[in-house]
């Protein structure tokens, strides 16, 4: 049977290894996290930062950029609570962000101007072909001048176009076949005139494309000028409240 100093020995001894023990294992019990713990951690907390990110973009209403955001959180962290936020808005965003940018695209297409010409004051909306490119582009000009009234032309470069007295163009309108009169000026400018002109205005005020089909002097060369007018802003291009009207 053991003495009363040797059993108090025994017993600080496994107190002593009880203690080291304690000290060695990780506080509550709670094991630490692995590699692919701690990742898991850094990329969701990457996600929130650019989820929060996302939000005030779409606070302050800056939809490009909240489209690019909202894509690379969801690209790269796909399983994420920002993702799932991100994809209730992100198809709506989008959509309203494309449909705005390619407004934003057919409005900058029209140049509107007021400028003095020949004695008078002349105010134009111009739009140039889309379709072709290079120096086969073709401007479409509507014009409004104090001493000649109201028209609509398109202008080439020289020598322009094949037109013996009144012309048809064959045309499409979204679509819709069309037929289009025009006429040479007979001072020789490289254009062709619309005999109609204010009904070629009021079908482009509800067209998004027109074609027409004409053939340059140069050659007999045959060409469809394309022309997206979509974007066109009536109230941009000015009445001067002078001269003929038509």
């Amino acid at each position: 049977m053991m003495n009363s100093p040797c059993r108090y020995r025994f017993a600080g001894a496994v107190l002593s290894v009880a203690l080291m023990l304690a000290a060695c294992s990780p506080q509550g019990g709670a094991p630490a996290p692995d590699a692919s713990q701690q990742q898991a951690q850094v990329q969701a907390a990457a996600a929130a930062r650019n989820l929060d990110t996302y939000r005030q973009l779409l606070r302050i209403g800056n939809d490009g950029m909240a489209v690019s955001m909202g894509h690379d959180i969801v690209n790269h962290y796909p399983d994420s609570a920002a993702a799932k936020e991100v994809q209730q808005s992100l198809p709506a965003i989008e959509k309203r962000y494309t449909e705005a940018s390619e407004k934003n695209r057919l409005a900058a297409l029209w140049v509107y101007q007021v400028s003095p010409m020949a004695g008078g004051t002349q105010s134009t909306a111009t739009i140039v072909s889309s379709q072709p490119s290079g120096n086969d582009r073709v401007q479409l000009v509507l014009r409004r001048h104090t001493s000649w009234g109201q028209s609509v032309f398109l202008y080439g470069s020289k020598p322009g176009f094949i037109c013996h007295g009144n012309c048809t163009l064959t045309a499409t309108v979204d679509g819709k076949p069309a037929h289009i009169k025009v006429f040479a000026p007979p001072t020789g400018e490289p254009a062709l005139m619309m005999v109609d002109d204010k009904g070629f205005i009021t079908m482009l005020h509800k067209a998004k494309k027109i074609s027409l089909d004409v053939t340059f002097a140069e050659g007999e060369k045959k060409q469809t000028l394309v022309y997206e007018v979509g974007g066109f802003d009536p109230a941009k291009w000015v009445s001067l409240g002078k001269g003929k009207k038509k």
